[in-house]
């Protein structure tokens, strides 16, 4: 088995077909084809597949052995999870078993009623939770309501939300919304409602973009909320716009962005630089394996340079906005560029999500083509780490802001309004270079979760293979 693991290594980067000759499909029966696949692509890839006995190259002496293995999974969920680490390591590998719906979500559509929100305990309870509406997204159902930022809601369907059926309430494709005031903090039914039903949504993550000119500074806003790909064209539309109306600061509003594409990652840092073309970005790691055979074969694989042919501001300074759903290819951005420009973070430490994944399909290749045609399966495991290029990657911590201002329920403001917290202590900065900050209380709360966090492959960072 160790040799067929060898003849049968990672090719999945560079669209070359498989050796198989170690490795007889056939005496894989029909029923464990699907399991078959999960190992095999998780022997591969799994970046702690090191830290998994049953994922050892030499378990299994030959394919039958693993057949048997196969056999003892009711199902192959199960499977999966049994071959990863413990989740307090693995937060974030899934499985899918319909592949068009894991690459829906992937590039932002997904089925949504538009209404963005985050999640919070109730004062003094472990629980009892509430939620806040966040932002609203356009063509979306929830856009066409009477519902906005910073409307608190305690109940779905007129069922309390608790810590045991949030996920349930809120999974519902129709639901109606019970809100609340915030009085104080206290959480008080109002008697208002509103009833959101999800449809197929293509969120654009470019929310909002606009010049604000403050005494003689042109400072670029955009509000981002997804590193999804084909929304890249119409980013570097707002970046050419911003160079024409002769931008000269920006600030980068990442704080519910919770990820996305590594390539798109690195669109976005090329456009704000634009100075480093062809320079190292960001560097790859994967699991001993795989890192062994690509730097034999090809590399330059493992690492993401500034690309050139952009629109780019050319700026050694950026301000940018996060909170504790900033993540991934936003903390990505963040720590990548501080090597190369001054990055001053304003709001709340990031989440800490320093590795990304790929999509694996039922193929020879484990590339879509060819994909087995007899089910829909398809796995996104976290297959590796990302570091700058000094080597630097450990913030599962989260990444902690320059400037700490966390959003405040009771003053959150009018998104890319000149007022609004966040923005406007950006803005002081760059007009009054280190004016003071706002006072930050000594005690403040945090979402424990959001709408994107709910569904962990919302929060990916991922390697494109087009």
């Amino acid at each position: 088995m160790k040799n067929i693991v060898k003849s049968f290594l990672l090719l999945l980067l560079f669209a070359l077909p498989l050796s198989c000759e170690d490795m007889d499909d056939n005496a894989v029966p029909s029923e464990l084809q699907i399991k078959d696949f999960i190992w095999k692509g998780m022997n591969l890839y799994y970046l702690w597949q090191a830290d998994v006995s049953d994922l050892a190259d030499d378990r299994f002496a030959n394919q039958t052995q693993l057949n048997t293995f196969l056999e003892t999974f009711e199902n192959p969920t199960t499977l999966f999870n049994a071959l990863r680490v413990n989740t307090s390591i693995d937060r974030f590998s899934v499985i899918y078993s319909d592949y068009s719906v894991l690459e829906g979500v992937l590039s932002g559509n997904t089925l949504n009623n538009g209404m963005d929100y985050g999640l919070r305990y109730k004062s003094g309870s472990t629980t009892d939770i509430y939620g806040w509406v966040r932002y609203i997204i356009p063509n979306s159902d929830a856009a066409a309501k009477p519902v906005a930022r910073g409307n608190i809601f305690y109940a779905i369907n007129g069922t309390p939300l608790t810590i045991d059926n949030y996920r349930t309430l809120l999974a519902n494709e129709t639901y109606t919304v019970n809100f609340a005031d915030f009085d104080g903090g206290n959480i008080t039914p109002n008697g208002q409602s509103v009833t959101l039903t999800k449809t197929a949504l293509a969120e654009n993550p470019i929310l909002l973009s606009n010049v604000i000119t403050q005494n003689d500074k042109k400072i670029g806003y955009l509000m981002y909320n997804g590193f999804f790909p084909s929304f890249d064209n119409q980013l570097n539309t707002v970046f050419g716009d911003f160079i024409s109306h002769g931008v000269t600061h920006l600030v980068l509003d990442l704080r519910y962005n919770s990820g996305g594409s590594v390539n798109t990652a690195t669109k976005l840092a090329s456009m704000i630089t634009g100075q480093f073309s062809g320079q190292l970005f960001a560097r790859q790691q994967w699991n001993a394996k795989a890192q062994a055979y690509f730097q034999a074969n090809n590399p330059g694989s493992l690492e993401n340079k500034f690309i050139g042919g952009l629109n780019s501001l050319n700026l050694n300074k950026v301000y940018v906005l996060t909170t504790k759903s900033s993540a991934s290819a936003s903390e990505l951005v963040i720590n990548c560029l501080k090597p190369y420009i001054n990055v001053i973070q304003i709001g709340d430490v990031t989440a800490g999500k320093n590795v990304g994944s790929i999509t694996l399909y039922d193929s020879p290749t484990f590339a879509k083509q060819n994909v087995n045609p007899n089910h829909k399966f398809a796995m996104q495991p976290i297959v590796l780490k990302i570091i700058d290029k000094n080597g630097f990657g450990d913030y599962t911590a989260g990444i902690s802001p320059t400037f700490l201002l966390p959003e405040n329920l009771n003053d959150l403001g009018i998104l890319g309004n000149v007022n609004e917290p966040l923005l406007n202590a950006a803005i002081n900065q760059i007009i009054a270079n280190g004016r003071m900050m706002p006072q930050v209380p000594s005690v403040f709360e945090r979402d424990f979760t959001d709408a994107k966090a709910i569904n962990p492959l919302r929060t990916e960072m991922y390697i494109d293979r087009n």
